[in-house]
């Protein structure tokens, strides 16, 4: 045999997400963070983008028929170990893929359910966020909502009536986080990663539950300062990565967040917008700060 035939190949995570030509989000971020994480990664584009690392200009959702063909094509040539969901981009781009990855059940899912951007571009109509929840969370290893998204997806599927809410503002009039995560886990999710970026805290609070269990981690990270374009997309990506490399759900999560704020704080900030996080700084030499 071939001794370079016999060479096992890394673990493969096939990534359905939106291209951001910024590099900072979107299909560039699962690229670069699912191989600096030791994989193979496998792209197929949901949606093309115009953007930068201030903000997004517009979106053009891939057909989905070809979006099912790339998925296809792939998964009859290479064995994936896991599968990572971003921006999809329509209704029928969800329909597609939920079809696409119930034919693979053994396989863990991570969600990051992309509604919006940082600025607040709106990425998903109340349409999508149903099909959302009903096609795709049942299926769902792990869900990774920040604290606005986890709300926007329990007032879609009628969870909490919008006069929950309360009055802008009233957090007290609001459901808890706590009360969201498990709205979802009663969807089908196996689990919810509640992240706290989007908090009114000192330190950046994740919670993870599961289904059946109730709250099973929290993790407080020190608040890096400024604003960060693809944050989420990596961090999703870093669990899939580490739960394609054989990790346990709980352990995925710890190491896919160490290694989220290490690029975070390594971030730098190329444009006029939103600093990018730097996947690969542990590659990288030490950087030198030198005195005015």
């Amino acid at each position: 045999m071939n001794q370079r035939s016999a060479t096992p190949s890394p673990p493969i995570v096939l990534t359905f997400a939106a291209s951001d030509p910024s590099g900072g989000a979107g299909m560039q971020a699962d690229l670069m963070t699912l191989s600096a994480l030791g994989c193979h990664p496998l792209s197929v584009l949901t949606a093309l983008t115009v953007q930068d690392t201030v903000g997004v200009a517009s979106v053009l959702a891939v057909d989905a028929a070809s979006v099912e063909e790339q998925a296809r094509t792939l998964l009859e040539d290479m064995p994936v170990a896991a599968f990572k969901i971003g921006l999809l981009g329509s209704i029928e781009n969800i329909a597609v893929i939920a079809g696409i990855v119930a034919d693979y059940p053994a396989l863990p899912l991570i969600v990051d359910p992309v509604l919006a951007s940082g600025r607040g571009d709106e990425f998903a109509d109340d349409e999508m966020i149903a099909g959302l929840c009903e096609l795709l969370l049942p299926v769902t290893t792990i869900l990774t909502p920040n604290s606005l998204e986890a709300r926007r997806l329990v007032h879609g599927t009628g969870g909490f009536d919008e006069g929950d809410e309360g009055d802008e503002g009233d957090d007290r009039l609001q459901p808890t986080l706590a009360d969201c995560a498990q709205q979802l886990l009663d969807l089908g999710c196996l689990h919810v990663l509640l992240t706290g970026t989007h908090a009114n805290t000192e330190r950046v609070i994740n919670t993870l539950y599961r289904q059946g269990v109730g709250l099973v981690r929290s993790d407080a990270w020190n608040r890096l300062p400024g604003s960060y374009h693809g944050s989420g997309c990596t961090l999703a990506s870093a669990i899939a990565a580490k739960l394609a490399c054989g990790l346990a759900v709980e352990d995925a999560v710890a190491a896919a967040q160490d290694y989220t704020w290490r690029a975070l704080a390594a971030g730098f900030r190329p444009g006029k917008g939103q600093f990018i996080p730097d996947r690969f700084f542990a590659s990288r030499p030490p950087r030198v700060v030198l005195d005015d």
